[in-house]
């Protein structure tokens, strides 16, 4: 039997190709230079601005490329604690107010964000070499992507997903309607991987040379066939006035420890007393403001998430007063309540209720995915399915904030063939605009036309190609109300007809791969 890896490669029974991938993967690291330093400190420079507060689409593309350059020239006890500790600081500056824990948990959260960044550039240091080629480009891309729909399906649903990094370059996001948000991801990591198998290889390698050129070209296809779509086929139905509005202040809100001690039942009767009379200053204030809209021409009113923040004892008659308004108006009014029900084991109701012009409710929907903490541990829970109510301007159906970053919810919207999607919304300054824009990326997804108002955060209506119809940022405005025109119908795209196929096929792909890189050495044997 041969004695060594390099015995075996001589042997004839082994293929010529597979010696020099074999040579190539125990081949020695290039040792350090400035130039891979160099890269490393420009990576890490960029990677601040590649997603979250402070987003620049084009350094979400530019950042992996020269970490991976630099990762490509290290030992991976070198390259892996620096990166580790730089994609944990760069979180942190990213998502800086925005992680919805605190203590040992969030930091916690940051680690294994961090260790999972660490993966693709471990798949690509370690299967790219023994891989070669062309077909070696797509490591990076396979894993990320592949990685970045996983963990999507976890508890902070797509948080995370370098897709979101692209918000705002409409041409470039049409590719949503097809691959849903992983075909983003898929195009930056193969960009990355492109780009590095040219920068080893030199102009002079024709495989360097052609990768590159698949790879350039498939983006520029992409970019143009969006812009196609957007120049030559926008939504050309009829649009529907809706208008949105989020709480003003009323007297003097209660603070958390009264809240706290409402639910236990520890609060006196004047207490309580004084609670159902804001509560009910609150809602009165939101069906006045309804009634405005509703005779300045609004056909759909609904309020942001939790607005009308009431007892269970309470719910009965403000949903009475909704339904009389709605039938009086003849419209639709979405009421977002918070309905506490002290003593209970669950005592949060966090839900929309929707009532036609015929004074019923047409809709009753609660909140699918409440936030991980105190909102998850105290909310209701339901069975997460979706509902739509069938009106004169199209089929509508609702989603609850946290709701909209789970793009395989919102496939039932595009399964339900809704037109419209109402998201009523409560953020804090720390997440504004960017937990909107996120949500706007569902529109293209499932091809609906989204309208999500705000509390605390940015309001906007997009069109189902991504177009911002109208918006209100909730610390720029005195009246907290936003109205928008929005088209009556929706389209079937590819994506809401078949799902996260690209995601399953990036998993394909890189099973494919590591049976690819080691099948030489099984054969070997």
């Amino acid at each position: 039997m041969p004695t060594s890896i390099t015995e075996a490669a001589e042997n004839k029974s082994i293929e010529p190709g597979f010696k020099g991938s074999i040579e190539a993967s125990n081949k020695p690291k290039k040792s350090s230079s400035l130039s891979a330093w160099l890269c490393f400190c420009l990576g890490c420079v960029l990677l601040l601005f590649s997603y979250g507060a402070n987003n620049v689409a084009l350094a979400a593309w530019l950042s992996p490329v020269f970490l991976l350059h630099f990762v490509r020239r290290q030992r991976w006890r070198v390259w892996a604690p620096l990166m580790l500790v730089a994609q944990i600081a760069t979180s942190a500056f990213q998502l800086r107010g925005m992680v919805p824990v605190i203590g040992t948990a969030y930091y916690l959260s940051l680690v294994i964000g961090g260790l999972q960044s660490l993966i693709p550039f471990a798949a690509d240091q370690w299967l790219a070499r023994r891989i070669g080629g062309i077909a070696s480009t797509l490591v990076f891309p396979c894993t990320w992507t592949a990685l970045d729909y996983l963990t999507s399906l976890g508890s902070f649903g797509s948080w995370g997903a370098a897709g979101y990094s692209q918000y705002g370059e409409l041409a470039l996001l049409q590719i949503l309607s097809v691959t849903g948000l992983w075909g983003l991801t898929f195009l930056i990591g193969w960009f990355t991987s492109a780009c590095n198998y040219l920068w080893d290889e030199g102009l002079v390698s024709r495989p360097a040379r052609n990768a590159a050129y698949l790879c350039f070209s498939t983006i520029t296809a992409v970019m143009l066939l969006g812009g196609i779509r957007l120049s030559l086929f926008p939504p050309s139905s009829e649009t529907v006035r809706i208008a949105s509005v989020s709480k003003r202040p009323i007297g003097r809100e209660p603070d958390s420890r009264l809240i706290d001690r409402l639910l236990a039942n520890q609060v006196s009767a004047e207490e309580l007393t004084e609670f159902r009379q804001w509560s009910k200053g609150v809602s009165d204030d939101l069906l006045l403001r309804a009634d405005r809209e509703a005779q300045d021409g609004a056909k759909v009113v609904f309020w942001a998430e939790g607005n009308a923040f009431i007892l269970k004892q309470d719910e009965a008659a403000l949903l009475a007063q909704g339904s009389e308004l709605a039938a009086k108006d003849h419209i639709y009014l979405g009421l977002a309540l918070a309905v506490l029900n002290p003593g209970q084991n669950r005592p949060l109701e966090n839900k929309l209720a929707v009532a036609g012009p015929d004074g019923k409710i047409a809709m009753d929907y609660y909140k699918a995915h409440p936030v991980p903490g105190d909102e998850a541990a105290m909310s209701v829970a339901k069975d997460g399915r979706l509902q739509f109510v069938e009106t004169p301007f199209g089929r509508v159906s609702a989603v609850i904030c946290f709701d909209a970053d789970f793009p395989q919810l919102l496939a039932q919207a595009g399964a339900l063939k809704a037109d419209l999607v109402l998201d009523p919304s409560n953020d804090w300054r720390a997440i504004d605009p960017w937990h909107t824009e996120m949500a706007s990326f569902r529109a293209i997804e499932q091809g609906v036309n989204l309208d999500r108002q705000t509390s605390h955060g940015l309001s906007a209506a997009f069109d189902y190609q991504g177009r911002t119809l109208a918006a209100m940022d909730h610390f720029h405005s005195s009246d907290y109300s936003m109205v928008a025109d929005v088209p009556t119908r929706g389209v079937r795209t590819i994506y809401s007809r078949f799902g996260d196929w690209f995601a399953w096929l990036t998993i394909a792909g890189s099973l494919a791969l590591l049976v690819a890189a080691f099948r030489p050495l099984q054969q070997k044997r």
